[in-house]
């Protein structure tokens, strides 16, 4: 009887061990419960760098690397930036990037600013200190939450691990919501290593968003009659129209209702691709760096529809002279923007999309104006004042650059990411998209070294895609190390460097308004004659850096080719390589790009040689 009960006690105790290893089995930290969050919005990669305030973060990552992808950068603003590459290239993705504290999350800092100015839904997450040294100096201590209030749509700092999941949620859903922008996630590393049984965990709880009401309503029928009436009305109507329509994925009902009415469309650089820039239709882009074309048919317009645009000093000029002659129907999803830069006669908040949709549906052939007369004035302005650049007998001016890559390439519809500086609006200017959400630029922020890493998020998101950077030797530099996540990520990058040795948009403010004088734009070294602005405008033999041999040390194959003769042939093997391949091109530095109108001048200002 003894021995039974002993035996009984021991199976009790045997029971009872193995409950408390399942139970301790069954607890999940926070930092899991982020990653898990994480896979449970759909996030397909992270770009992340670690250190001591994420490890935790990194151990989750690890654990669950065969559902999330980490994708580790070489710099965090690179991881930050290819995150931007995910949310700007796809529909539904948002892109998400992972630093440490301190350093790790103020590199994050920029891209954080590029995302905000540029609408553009970005999960930011840094790691840390212990929340009992936060305040003291810690080591690696920054107070994020402070850094980015003013740069961030909205940002938390996690005390509980209770509120984990919640928070991702809500992050996500505010980043994507209403004005899409950045959400910053600080995550201390105590809450990382707290830890809850895995069945408390609810990933789909009730958000917590007192006062954040991003629901559009429904455009008024009397607003839609409005547009029409002025429509119906006008003789020389335009479309200016901008990123807030690719953003709505407008670019159907946008290319439906311009050849309904016939109304020619003029871009932002947010805009590009939007609707289609080989289209009759097309003005291509408007503002300091736009078609003459663009400019002038803005200036005459009497009906000026903005969609989805924020009427930035960049494409207005002198804000009191844009668009004065015309009526101003204002589309856009944020309030704040209404009337914020110009008066509208006709404020819309609403989604683009669902308004061009109702316009659609509401508009009959007797709204349609008689705008012939419209149409042949453009068409003289568009002959009389096209896109040109000079002719050199061997040299490979920049813009012949690119006009090639996108006759070449533009079957295949590649993505397209570029730098900041003359080789950004050139490309805006001679590659023409015709597909929303395949051009990728750091448009309000300006960030030089935006090029190479966002192409490097979009070539993860879309992998049998041909992804190329055009890039300047100057914003290259800024994130070079990116070369080795390339390669060691298996991301096939196709990068066309245009190298004139200089800050070329720099140099050429300094030729317009500065008589010529150099003032640190030339980039090799201070003892050559180009570093005061003595040279010829010819890049000479000697190149500094010599970037295809830091290719190759980072085991990237490409070439250097100075010659028109060489650049079809070199263009191909590029384009034909498996995996990422670098193409420079040596290239006159002071070719300037026109036509410009200069800050807050006029159309009646616009230098066109």
């Amino acid at each position: 009887m003894n021995g039974r009960i002993e035996f009984n006690d021991r199976k009790l105790k045997i029971v009872a061990i193995a409950e408390e290893k399942s139970t301790k089995q069954a607890q999940m930290n926070g930092a899991e419960i982020m990653i898990q969050a994480l896979i449970h919005q759909q996030t397909k990669y992270v770009f992340a760098y670690p250190g001591g305030a994420s490890m935790p973060l990194h151990q989750a990552l690890r654990k669950y690397r065969d559902e999330i992808r980490t994708i580790l950068p070489r710099h965090e603003q690179g991881g930050a930036f290819a995150a931007q590459g995910v949310s700007r290239s796809t529909d539904n993705e948002i892109g998400v990037c992972m630093a440490t504290s301190g350093p790790g999350a103020t590199n994050l800092v920029t891209s954080i600013a590029d995302a905000k100015l540029d609408s553009v839904p970005l999960i930011a997450i840094t790691g840390q200190v212990p929340q009992s040294v936060i305040g003291s100096d810690a080591f690696q201590e920054t107070p994020m939450v402070e850094v980015c209030r003013a740069i961030t749509k909205h940002h938390y700092m996690i005390t509980n691990i209770n509120d984990v999941a919640r928070i991702v949620k809500e992050a996500f859903h505010v980043a994507s919501t209403g004005r899409p922008g950045p959400v910053l996630i600080d995550f201390p590393k105590d809450v990382q290593l707290d830890s809850i049984p895995a069945d408390e965990v609810d990933f789909d709880p009730p958000m917590n968003l007192p006062g954040y009401k991003p629901e559009v309503p429904d455009v008024a029928t009397e607003q839609i009659n409005q547009i029409i009436a002025a429509i119906r009305r006008s003789k020389k109507p335009i479309l200016y129209v901008g990123g807030g329509c690719i953003l709505s994925g407008a670019a159907d009902e946008l290319l439906k209702f311009a050849e309904k009415a016939q109304i020619p469309v003029t871009m932002t650089v947010m805009g590009l691709g939007t609707f289609p820039g080989t289209h009759d239709l097309s003005l291509h882009m408007l503002g300091m760096h736009g078609t003459v074309y663009a400019n002038l048919a803005i200036d005459e317009a009497d009906l000026l529809l903005a969609f989805g645009v924020r009427f930035d000093d960049r494409v207005t000029g002198k804000l009191d002279e844009f668009a004065k002659h015309g009526k101003i129907v204002h589309v856009d999803v944020d309030p704040s923007e209404i009337h914020k830069n110009k008066e509208a006669h006709i404020p819309v908040v609403g989604d683009v999309k669902q308004v061009l949709h109702s316009l659609n549906a509401s508009l009959k052939d007797s709204d349609i104006p008689d705008t012939a007369e419209w149409h042949k004035k453009i068409k003289g302005w568009k002959e009389q004042y096209p896109l040109a650049y000079a002719d050199y007998d061997t040299e490979i001016p920049q813009q012949y650059a690119i006009e090639t890559l996108w006759k070449m390439t533009r079957d295949r519809s590649p993505y397209l990411s570029v730098g900041v500086g003359q080789h950004q609006m050139w490309s805006a200017q001679y590659f023409k998209f015709d597909k929303p959400k395949h051009w990728l630029c750091s448009s309000g922020l300006g960030t030089m070294g935006f090029g190479l890493p966002s192409a490097m998020g979009v070539a993860a998101a879309h992998p049998d895609e041909l992804v190329i950077d055009i890039d300047g030797d100057g914003s290259f530099q800024m994130n070079i190390q990116e070369l080795a996540t390339l390669v060691c990520e298996d991301l096939p990058v196709k990068m066309l460097l245009l190298n004139n040795q200089h800050l070329g948009m720099v140099v050429q403010w300094e030729d317009r308004f500065m008589e010529g004088r150099r003032a640190h734009t030339y980039l090799g070294p201070v003892h050559k004659p180009e570093a005061l602005g003595d040279g010829d405008g010819i890049v000479g033999e000697e190149i500094y850096p010599d970037f295809i041999t830091i290719a190759k040390g980072y085991g990237i194959a490409g070439q250097r080719v100075r010659e028109k003769k060489d650049l079809e042939a070199a263009i191909t093997e590029m384009i034909n390589y498996d995996g990422p391949y670098l193409l420079e091109v040596i290239c006159p530095y002071q070719e300037h790009v026109l036509p410009m109108i200069p800050g807050g001048k006029t159309v009646r200002d616009i230098i066109i040689k």
